[in-house]
């Protein structure tokens, strides 16, 4: 089956519905994938539950589709640049399921995994633990955390090729390589698309057999928090 779409647009065609969950890879905005995000926005579905370390900014990023407000739940971890994010959330009007960083990305490999549920101690004695179950290893207390899975999964990679195999670059690899897996299905978007057999096997991050579709995208590369020294 042909996975190369021409546009981001294209590449979600016949994939979204009312009240879906979406996994959006990426770390604040570095490897986002902003394409996809955009054309998602653009399809007008309405109650999702996103997935994501973070909600980008108000105007970049999953910030986009909280301003349509077509999303209704977010699992995240960590929630600080996005005011609109905040404002909706004290207002009673979205979702949030915390989740501690490296639990989430912990989460998602697990559910790629075919992994249920998993025992950490991360959390333990907080808010994060409240309602789940409790058991103890060794003397030590541990809570269990789900794997999570996702209807979609729209993740960002450096190089990629026409089988989907996937490499990325740096902070990119904190959630991508997880929720790439952990998808029913999986659209990515790339920077840079090239024939098989062109990327080093020892390279790839993701095989292509976890890639349904794959677009070429063009890329704004935000920083998310300029810092500049005066003169």
């Amino acid at each position: 089956m042909k996975k190369v779409f021409p546009t981001a647009a294209a590449a979600l065609e016949g994939l979204t519905f009312d009240g879906m969950t979406v996994m959006a890879g990426g770390f604040g905005l570095c490897g986002i994938p902003e394409n996809l995000i955009v054309a998602l926005r653009d399809t007008g579905v309405q109650n999702v539950t996103a997935i994501s370390n973070n909600a980008g900014v108000d105007d970049f990023g999953l910030g986009l589709m909280l301003q349509t407000r077509q999303i209704k739940k977010m699992v995240s971890s960590y929630v600080g640049e996005n005011a609109t994010f905040a404002e909706q959330y004290l207002n009673g009007e979205l979702e949030l399921e915390f989740n501690p960083q490296g639990t989430l990305a912990e989460r998602c490999r697990a559910g790629g995994a075919g992994i249920p549920g998993f025992y950490t101690k991360t959390g333990v004695g907080t808010l994060v633990a409240e309602g789940k179950e409790h058991k103890e290893f060794n003397g030590e207390t541990y809570i269990m955390e789900t794997g999570l899975v996702a209807d979609l999964s729209i993740v960002k990679a450096w190089k990629g090729d026409k089988e989907g195999n996937l490499i990325y670059r740096k902070t990119a690899r904190n959630f991508n390589p997880m929720m790439a897996t952990a998808g029913k299905v999986t659209v990515a978007e790339v920077e840079e698309l090239v024939e098989v057999g062109e990327l080093d096997p020892d390279q790839i991050h993701t095989p292509g057999i976890y890639v349904d579709r794959i677009v070429e995208g063009t890329f704004e590369k935000r920083i998310e928090k300029r810092t500049i020294r005066e003169a």
